[in-house]
């Protein structure tokens, strides 16, 4: 197995926040959605895969390589997209792309040209005057004209309107087709991911609180409604979360099997969206569920 991200009991600690003891693992040629609400430890794990801080404990491994001591070698087969502007404003596309250049041994100019003309990018325009999905797409073909082998994407769908995001999505899911890349999506959008993401890892108050791919997710997991006269006590145990409204009960739970075999008919049971395991997971501040 080609593992391109490998991280190993990874902890930070601030005032405030901990990164608490992380471990999770990302193959070649898949998307990993790493999902959680703003404040849980997204964009501090980023930083520190990309060593722009320094990590208190743990071991991040990207493509085999120790992330600090081979940093050079690592950082020229990630391709980096945030979310917000980290362009010199003043200088057009052009320019901009031939300050980014040289920091690359692999930029290839003509798959630059490819991606800006795919992209419909203006390149004497300033970077200030591009919308923001002009920037994103911008980011997307710097990162991807030195043969990147890894994107790390951080919120990269953030404001951008519903038809770029999808164009965005459409891009992505081209790149992966060849089975050579992989993405690791930061976002607390999880329709993006519902489409596109092979994998999904949810962080929480600093803590993964499961790391698995999103089928088994999907398949494991069901949501339960039924009115407020629900006898759950039958399965209580495997309910991760519950809401009661005067309407009645909905609740996610485990083990779909189990719940189906313990409810019988006196219950809907659903599929979930990421949305519904996002919020039933992170909505129990004491929920500490182990990797599946």
């Amino acid at each position: 197995m080609d593992k391109i991200v490998e991280i190993t009991g990874l902890s930070k600690h601030y005032k405030g926040f901990s990164l608490k003891n992380i471990s999770f693992s990302l193959e070649r040629g898949y998307i990993m959605g790493f999902i959680g609400p703003n404040g849980a430890g997204k964009s501090t794990t980023i930083k520190l895969m990309m060593n722009l801080m320094k990590k208190d404990g743990g071991q991040i491994k990207l493509f085999g390589l120790d992330h600090e001591k081979d940093e050079i070698a690592v950082k020229e087969r990630i391709g980096f997209v945030y979310d917000e502007n980290c362009f010199y404003d003043e200088l057009t596309v052009e320019e901009m792309k031939n300050f980014i250049r040289p920091f690359y041994r692999r930029w290839d100019e003509a798959a630059f040209r490819r991606y800006v003309r795919e992209f419909g990018l203006p390149l004497n325009k300033q970077i200030k005057r591009l919308s923001k999905g002009m920037k994103m797409k911008f980011a997307l073909a710097a990162a991807l004209s030195h043969h990147a082998e890894l994107l790390i994407m951080d919120e990269p769908t953030s404001g951008l309107d519903p038809l770029v995001r999808n164009e965005l999505l459409d891009i992505l899911r081209t790149l992966m087709e060849d089975g050579d890349k992989s993405v690791f999506f930061s976002t607390h959008i999880t329709s993006d991911l519902d489409k596109i993401a092979d994998y999904i890892t949810l962080i929480h108050e600093g803590e993964i609180l499961l790391s698995t791919t999103k089928e088994e997710l999907l398949e494991e997991y069901c949501i339960v409604k039924g009115g407020k006269n629900l006898d759950l006590s039958a399965c209580r145990e495997l309910f991760i979360g519950l809401e009661e409204s005067r309407y009645g009960i909905a609740g996610l739970a485990r083990n779909k099997g189990d719940v189906i075999k313990r409810l019988g008919g006196s219950a809907v049971i659903e599929k979930p969206t990421l949305e519904d395991i996002l919020l039933f997971f992170t909505s129990r501040s004491d929920s500490h569920v182990s990797s599946h």
